[in-house]
């Protein structure tokens, strides 16, 4: 509905810093052009909104206004009692601090709104961790998120997909969990980097601080640091022959859907996932091609009865 949108839009404005149409539009999920419908449709009801053009410019309200938005609806006061302490919170540290936060809140709710809470949380359960095998660890994210709060540089022994270690100074500007993986953005050496967590070897924090840009949105940036990823990801495609059960068994290594029976071809990405995934389904799969990946099966083979028929 377009009175929750500009309900968000108000909202989003009061923050304070002035915010680009482009990432306005984004997190409400519209166009440009609705947007801007949308900011005249607050200026006339009396909104004080202004836009500023150039460099460092952007839509914010008229400093120290404010508007007073009391209470909650009931779909509100249910959604918020879905509320769980997610497993990343306590990754930060954070999940005493939240659930802390959420009983001061509850107790700020009239008598009726925290009774649709408290039926919310005792009839939907949100459990985000998987069934099996440990998350990965990141040892070093209260040092990161404690520097990216507090705008200071840090260096970092970091070792990449293919093993090479190196040391940087980065500017930590956020920190990102996809399901149970977490990823620092950072900026070094005038560009921005996506580093994983688990392969952040030390970290040591600096008393240097950093200028953080004024147009860096964390949300904004991960979205398309994503859409990028996914077009310039690393490719090895394989052509297989799979049984029935060696389609099952592969299926079950990956989620995305793209195992069939029979001849089929498949992007594993790198070698080294082929060879992990491929040599665990034995008689069940044949490769096809390339003829390297033929030549390393070979060889494990070889090696393998060399070591299971010796004495």
């Amino acid at each position: 509905m377009r009175a929750d949108r500009l309900l968000s839009l108000l909202l989003l404005l009061e923050s304070g810093r002035r915010k680009r149409v482009c990432d306005l539009a984004a997190r409400l999920e519209v166009s440009a052009r609705t947007l801007y419908r949308d900011l005249d449709a607050l200026s006339a009801a009396g909104v004080p909104v202004y836009a500023q053009r150039g460099r460092g410019g952007g839509v914010a309200l008229l400093e120290g206004w404010r508007t007073r938005l009391d209470g909650l609806t009931a779909a509100e006061a249910e959604a918020l009692g879905t509320i769980g302490i997610p497993r990343a919170l306590g990754d930060l540290g954070l999940s005493r601090p939240l659930r802390q936060g959420l009983v001061k809140l509850a107790a700020t709710l009239p008598q009726v709104q925290r009774l649709a809470l408290e039926r919310s949380r005792q009839r939907l359960h949100i459990d985000s961790t998987a069934w099996f095998g440990s998350p990965e660890q990141a040892p070093h994210l209260a040092l990161l998120r404690d520097a990216a709060w507090q705008d200071r540089r840090v260096w970092l022994r970091y070792r990449d997909f293919d093993g090479r270690a190196s040391r940087r100074n980065v500017a930590p500007l956020g920190l990102v969990i996809k399901l149970d993986r977490w990823y620092l953005v950072a900026h070094s050496e005038q560009r921005t980097l996506v580093l994983r967590g688990s392969r952040i070897e030390a970290a040591e924090a600096t008393e240097t601080p950093f200028q953080r840009p004024t147009d860096f949105d964390l949300a904004a940036y991960w979205r398309e640091w994503c859409r990028r990823f996914a077009r310039q990801r690393a490719s090895y495609p394989v052509r297989l022959r799979l049984s029935a059960r060696g389609a099952d068994l592969l299926a079950r290594q990956r989620p995305a859907g793209d195992v069939a029976e029979g001849t089929t071809t498949i992007d594993f990405e790198r070698r080294t996932i082929a060879l992990a995934q491929v040599m665990l389904l034995g008689r069940e799969a044949e490769v096809l091609a390339p003829e390297e990946l033929r030549d390393a099966l070979r060889e494990l083979g070889r090696d393998l009865r060399a070591l299971y028929d010796g004495p």
